[in-house]
């Protein structure tokens, strides 16, 4: 990436001159506890971070990764450890503190007020006047400044709902920027970007260092920390593992750091011959929550022992599409046929009972009921049934076989059988729901985002489960926005761009650069898939 050599940086450019004969500390956490009721999230950890590189925090779901940063950005308060900044012991009580500092996060979920301007939003809370007497033009200059020199292209008057996911990204990146950010926190930065908006970011995060600015991300996602990172710290259970330098480590090497064993990355899936078709899409529209069109004659066939994969940026229509057909949401027009029955007009009670599954987006809110036990959610849609009811009287030894059966078989962790949904971890939580799902052995899945946030030992077991429903007979539409999981487990890829099919390519022949190019809006191939 070309950078112009335009003022706004001059005090980076300088401090980056004067560290380059010595490595210079940014951030030093010393014994960093943070305790919630029957958790310990921080156990004693040490961190430390240069000026001027790319520092990744990895770790299992509940590690501590997030809780960390958020104490560094002074959303959260140490119980006991002190942080410095330049070796000097500083408190961060709020994120207005953690700013003076110049200390910025972007969030996962970004913190943009969608009606206003791009402008608007990066100066938003600063003294820079407010309405008739905001100064538009000196605010405008700047932003078009620190635009130009990182990267970071986006019209200062565009309303923040007119622009593409990527973008508000950028806009996200501009407030830190704007208000002289030397350290930068960046929580999950690729979880809703295209291939190419990735590599985009990649680079305008390489170009910030080079300028002396230090990066602290949080990513689940080893390809990255390896393309991206200069080091990186690995937690387990509120500690820290070990911080290594990334030219030195492997995937693999952090795999294991993480989760405490070997784990496999390119699971096997075997060849063989898809079956009958099992269900027939055609010219399916649907509205959102809005009541905007999100689905725009959406056609494709799924097949006996075959993986479909739904690729896309976030808000594409996926949700939609997963809720018509399992019966949450009331298509607009078109038909979704499994043998003889369209979901389409078909309630969600009607759809469990034709044993579809259904792993939703949502693990917790929509995949369980978080106060009931695992025993109680493992039989939500079965306990009607003859087997667990009798003469409308709950069948308590057989849920309880039932139970065992399950969380032996799923590898649920957890005290017993009794204990709540809302105790378990993400990874056991999702165990739950597929064992649920599963156990009927159903014809026809819809996995949602099925390892979203998950660790990558959690990730490598749903993975093999979903290949072995496929190798069983089952067939199964996977809608992820993880490309790599896509490519993966997929047999085909269709990919939604706002509401529409750009294309469906087999996943042998897939490449990223492609699919990246539909997920954006360009279409390859058109018919029925």
């Amino acid at each position: 990436m070309m950078r112009l050599p335009v003022g706004g940086s001059a005090a980076r450019r300088q401090r980056k001159g004067a560290s380059l004969n010595a490595v210079e500390v940014a951030v030093q956490l010393r014994g960093i506890t943070k305790r919630f009721p029957g958790v310990v999230a921080n156990d004693g950890v040490d961190l430390s971070v240069r000026r001027g590189e790319i520092h990744c925090l990895l770790g299992e779901n509940g590690a501590g990764k997030t809780t960390l940063m958020r104490i560094l950005y002074g959303l959260y308060q140490p119980d006991e450890g002190e942080i410095l900044l330049e070796n000097v012991p500083t408190r961060i009580p709020s994120p207005r503190a953690a700013l003076a500092h110049r200390i910025g996060m972007v969030h996962q979920h970004f913190h943009l007020v969608p009606t206003l301007s791009v402008e608007e939003n990066v100066v938003l809370g600063l003294d820079e006047g407010t309405g008739p007497l905001l100064r538009r033009r000196r605010i405008r200059q700047k932003i078009e400044r620190l635009a130009a020199e990182y990267g970071l292209q986006v019209d200062p008057t565009a309303k923040v709902w007119q622009l593409s996911v990527g973008q508000q990204q950028r806009v996200e990146i501009l407030k830190a920027l704007y208000r002289d950010a030397s350290i930068l926190i960046m929580d999950e930065p690729t979880s809703v970007l295209t291939p190419q908006e990735v590599e985009a970011l990649f680079t305008t995060l390489r170009t910030l260092v080079d300028d002396g600015l230090t990066i602290i991300f949080i990513t689940h996602k080893l390809d990255e920390v390896m393309q991206a990172s200069d080091r990186v710290t690995v937690l387990r259970r509120g500690s820290v593992v070990a911080t290594v330098e990334t030219a030195t480590t492997s995937k693999e090497g952090l795999a294991r750091l993480m989760v405490g064993r070997e784990v496999v990355f390119r699971l096997e899936k075997r060849a063989h011959e898809v079956g009958d078709r099992v269900l027939e899409v055609r010219d399916l529209h649907a509205h959102n929550d809005r009541g905007l069109t999100a689905l725009r004659g959406v056609s494709f066939d799924l097949h006996e022992g075959e993986i479909l994969g739904v690729a896309g940026v976030s808000g594409n229509g996926q949700h939609e599409l997963s809720e018509v057909l399992t019966g949450l949401r009331r298509a607009t027009r078109g038909s979704a046929v499994l043998e003889t029955r369209d979901l389409a007009r078909c309630s969600a009670r009607e759809i469990a009972d034709l044993g579809v599954a259904h792993v939703p987006t949502e693990r917790i809110r929509m995949g369980t009921v978080p106060t009931m036990s695992i025993r109680e959610n493992l039989i939500l849609k079965s306990y009607r049934r003859p087997e667990f009811c009798r003469w409308t009287i709950l069948d308590e030894k057989a849920a309880y076989e039932n139970a065992c059966r399950a969380m032996d078989e799923y590898e649920i962790s957890a005290p017993g059988d009794g204990t709540a949904a809302k105790n378990l971890s993400g990874g056991n939580i999702q165990r739950l729901v597929l064992a649920r799902e599963l156990c009927g052995s159903p014809r026809f899945v819809v996995a949602a985002h099925p390892t979203y946030g998950l660790d990558v030992g959690a990730t490598e077991q749903i993975r093999q489960v979903l290949l072995d429903q496929r190798d069983r007979g089952a067939a199964i539409l996977l809608i992820s926005e993880d490309l790599d999981e896509i490519m993966q487990l997929s047999d085909r890829i269709l990919v939604l761009y706002e509401g529409e099919v750009m294309g469906v390519v087999d996943a042998e022949d897939a490449e990223l650069e492609g699919l990246g190019l539909m997920m954006a809006g360009t279409r390859q191939g058109a018919g029925v898939a």
